[in-house]
């Protein structure tokens, strides 16, 4: 079964390769990952909302979304799955960004970037909220189009993302909630 879905997924990667490569579009795609490295650019977005009163409770639940996704996926999930990257699977391509360490299964940059679309999503944070849902679509379909992640590797970070999302979600609800429903009483 592991075979049919490797397959499929280097069939993928491979469409993608051949038929949307460009000098302007490789420029591109490396910026969005790069935009998803570690992902700085969520933990900033994270940090800007806790430095606002209306927003605290969703910036302290993005930072903590991300820890959580931390955790489970780079700690967790890919130590126990093992899967290699498509360009150790493929060695016949051609990246053009340095080879990134580790596991692929889950993608890491798809799970902190839907991690912290969903959570924004949740709290209805008005135009930020589809436009993080909008860059975590570009930056998880970099990581195909660079040649660094399988399309389940995508899928398996949105999917655990959604999963990490509504459970800080509902805990930072019921914390409040517990706490007077002031979002003061969550921190010191």
């Amino acid at each position: 079964m592991t075979g049919v879905i490797t397959s499929a997924d280097l069939a993928a990667l491979d469409f993608i390769q051949n038929n949307l490569r460009c000098g302007f579009a490789d420029g591109l795609m490396k910026f969005f990952t790069m935009l998803g490295n570690g992902g700085m650019i969520w933990i900033a977005l994270g940090i800007v909302l806790c430095c606002f009163k209306k927003y605290r409770v969703c910036g302290i639940s993005v930072i903590a979304g991300l820890l959580l996704g931390l955790v489970i996926s780079t700690l967790g999930i890919k130590n126990i799955v093992c899967r290699p990257r498509p360009f150790v699977q493929n060695p016949g391509v051609m990246l053009i960004i340095p080879p990134p360490s580790g596991y692929s299964f889950p993608s890491g940059h798809a799970l902190s970037s839907f991690t912290a679309a969903f959570l924004l999503l949740m709290y209805r944070v008005k135009y930020i909220d589809i436009a993080a849902l909008i860059l975590a679509c570009f930056i998880a379909f970099s990581r195909m189009y660079l040649y660094v992640h399988f399309p389940t590797d995508i899928l398996g970070g949105a999917a655990a993302a959604a999963v990490i999302a509504a459970a800080v979600y509902y805990l930072a609800k019921r914390i409040v909630r517990h706490r007077g429903g002031s979002v003061q009483k969550l921190l010191p």
